[in-house]
């Protein structure tokens, strides 16, 4: 599986960003195990994102960090693509 994301070190904290269907998010149940499953690959905390139709960012998941990634214009993420076996 590719999956589009970020590993961010910010402020002493390192955390993964990844990339979501908007759907994934919507439903809490859902999230919290797409969150769940990506936390043994990267090692470290994960929040999830999705776009809406305009492209507007939305994350989810640790309070702090969907905070402090609301902040970043999403063009100065160092996105890229991870494969997951």
């Amino acid at each position: 599986m590719r999956v589009q994301g970020a590993v961010i070190r910010e402020q002493g904290l390192t955390f993964a960003v990844i990339v979501v269907k908007p759907r994934v998010i919507q439903n809490s149940s859902t999230a919290a195990e797409t969150m769940r499953s990506f936390t043994p690959v990267f090692g470290v905390p994960v929040v999830l994102m999705a776009q809406d139709s305009r492209g507007r960012p939305t994350y989810y998941g640790r309070p702090d960090i969907a905070k402090f990634m609301a902040s970043v214009p999403i063009h100065a993420v160092p996105w890229r693509e991870y494969s997951i076996s």
